[in-house]
């Protein structure tokens, strides 16, 4: 149901007493700087900005490999709040590896596994802020790869056509 690093992560959280859990967030949201881009990482799509969701900019990068495993990192301005850069951090972590799709099919319900059911009601909007920016970028990438397939099959059928025999264009 869940990728496996995200599920250890949640299996984690679940087994921490409240006061333990809010500590690990805290945690989280000090080591979200290791998930931002490296140098020499190049990205497939890159979507930087400032919602009214939250409090600072946020970048969401997306590397997708040649396995079509997903590799996500993410930016965070100096106002974004510890419980978005706890979020952030997971969400990188446990998400890495993933393919797209399964990222833009997980479904939400792991968060109160997570962050507990006061804080998701204190702050529902930002500990989903981050998943959604996630899911966002995922289904751009797909659907962007599902045109490509559109237009290099209307390509090939047309070169297909017209020459009488099957070109491949690479």
């Amino acid at each position: 149901m869940y990728p496996t690093k995200l599920n250890k992560i949640i299996n984690l959280f679940e087994s921490l007493p409240e006061d333990e859990r809010r500590e690990t967030l805290v945690s989280y949201a000090d080591n979200a700087k290791k998930q931002e881009p490296r140098e020499g990482e190049n990205f497939e799509l890159v979507d930087v900005r400032k919602d009214e969701e939250c409090t600072d900019t946020v970048g969401v990068y997306l590397h997708v490999d040649e396995n079509g495993r997903a590799h996500i990192r993410m930016t965070l301005g100096p106002e974004v709040q510890t419980l978005t850069r706890s979020m952030a951090a997971i969400l990188c972590k446990g998400l890495e590896g993933s393919t797209p799709q399964e990222i833009l099919d997980l479904p939400s319900d792991f968060v109160t596994r997570i962050v507990g059911t006061e804080l998701v009601r204190i702050r529902s909007q930002t500990v989903y802020y981050v998943l959604t920016r996630i899911k966002s970028i995922c289904k751009v990438w797909l659907d962007r790869q599902r045109m490509a397939q559109v237009a290099l099959s209307q390509v090939t059928a047309c070169v297909a056509s017209s020459c009488g025999s099957r070109v491949t264009i690479v």
